[in-house]
């Protein structure tokens, strides 16, 4: 690769692009509605939401200082994320706390560099998450959804214009965002009718001494905080 075509790509990743017309921000969101909402297409899209949930398990026991052992998706849309330290103290609290949060938490993100105009910069980042989590899948399940995903997002960098790269940004943006919110309601539901109960809200319950219910209210706070704020810097408001 010549300097010319690296400052090209450098240029291209942290320049600055133009947003899409207010009809792409309003089709993309009624299309991340069309894979939430209905229960049937949820159940695939709900996968993708999984991706994130034990992709930022594993990162805060990274950044925690816990050993990531490995992460596990399952087609179920279920997953596990293994790491290794104390089984306690404010690390583990951390890593139990960032599943249900991640999926809103990268959202928001997104919503603020697509705000900001950085879409090239949105889909590389997004990319390259997706490459360092495959190192750690450890199910032939787990990594053809992360392979496919990440796949997608490269054809998308790569093949594609302008136009087509901010309506794929605006819709995965959307999509994290809502689909950030059901889980949340899902953990509720199960807990009222008596299951999950090794939830991440129970979890946390264990580790903190405080009722399970705080934790769940804090995921919800989250994902529709989120949702809230990462909407308004999508529609430019």
């Amino acid at each position: 690769m010549d300097s010319t075509t690296a400052t090209s790509l450098w240029d291209g990743l942290t320049g600055v692009q133009p947003e899409p017309d207010l009809w792409v921000m309003i089709a993309t969101l009624v299309a991340a509605l069309a894979v939430v909402v209905p229960h049937r297409v949820w159940r695939l899209s709900r996968n993708a939401i999984t991706i994130a949930h034990e992709g930022g398990h594993g990162l805060i026991a990274l950044l925690t200082g816990r050993t990531l052992t490995g992460i596990r998706l399952h087609s179920d849309t279920s997953g596990l994320t293994v790491s290794r330290g104390k089984p306690y103290g404010l690390g583990m609290i951390l890593t139990a706390a960032s599943g249900y949060t991640a999926p809103p938490l990268l959202g928001l993100g997104g919503a603020a560099l697509l705000g900001a105009g950085r879409i090239t910069l949105l889909l590389w980042l997004a990319t390259a998450l997706l490459v360092a989590m495959l190192v750690m899948i450890r199910n032939a399940y787990g990594a053809l959804t992360v392979v496919l995903t990440g796949g997608t997002f490269l054809l998308v960098s790569w093949l594609t214009g302008p136009q087509v790269q901010a309506a794929f940004a605006y819709a995965v943006v959307w999509f994290l965002l809502l689909g950030g919110v059901r889980p949340a309601f899902e953990l509720q539901a199960k807990r009222r009718r008596g299951g999950a109960g090794d939830s991440d809200a129970d979890q946390l319950s264990r580790l903190t001494h405080t009722p399970a219910g705080l934790w769940l209210f804090l995921f919800h706070a989250v994902s529709l905080c989120s949702l809230m704020g990462g909407g308004r810097w999508l529609l430019g408001l």
